[in-house]
């Protein structure tokens, strides 16, 4: 099998770096690696999803679902105290890394689980859950994730995804609508949609 970021255990030799991103106004210093998704920066996508985020109305934990090395879940923990993140990915090397980011940038309301999807979790329940799904595993993988979300979530909790024109954004959205109850593209720049799905 081809070693893909959402590979429970990534063949690739490991080349650990670490630097500081500005996110949300703040530094912080994470460390990523080979074998992860986006290993050389934060990609377009997960800044736009984390920029475009907005906490939800009810109360309850946040997921960052398929959280490879962390970024996404270490900067919406530091910029929403008062809510309990969980970050969760397939990706054994990911995982190591998302709890060294959370170390490291000393978030204290954060909580690193190796999970396939939300197979690990079924016991929780969530206000809203984010995610930049895989779409190199498939539509069939993704609309999984979708489905598995949408039982996850407490009623008028959010789903938030971001996906690019070009890789589905519209059949996506399609799908939602199928699931959710509300619907709406939350912003949309450089190709790339922010979708937020509300659980009626």
């Amino acid at each position: 099998m081809s070693d893909h970021y959402y590979s429970k255990k990534p063949q690739s030799k490991s080349n650990p770096k670490t630097q500081d991103y500005q996110l949300l106004g703040r530094t912080y210093r994470l460390t990523t690696d080979t074998g992860v998704f986006s290993k050389n920066q934060i990609d377009y996508g997960t800044r736009l999803l984390i920029e475009s985020f907005k906490s939800p109305s009810i109360n309850g934990k946040l997921l960052d679902l398929g959280c490879g090395y962390g970024p996404l879940g270490v900067a919406i923990a530091d910029h929403f105290p008062e809510r309990k993140i969980v970050l969760v990915d397939i990706n054994e090397r990911a995982i190591s890394l998302a709890q060294k980011n959370i170390d490291q940038n000393n978030i204290k309301n954060a909580e690193v689980i190796l999970s396939d999807g939300l197979l690990q979790i079924r016991n929780y329940q969530f206000a809203a859950i984010l995610t930049n799904p895989p779409i190199r595993a498939g539509k069939k993988v993704v609309y999984q994730m979708f489905e598995d979300s949408k039982d996850a979530l407490y009623k008028g909790g959010e789903l938030w995804i971001v996906i690019q024109k070009k890789q589905g954004a519209p059949s996506a959205k399609n799908k939602l609508e199928e699931l959710f109850q509300s619907v709406d593209i939350v912003t949309r720049k450089k190709g790339y949609y922010i979708i937020r799905a509300i659980k009626g």
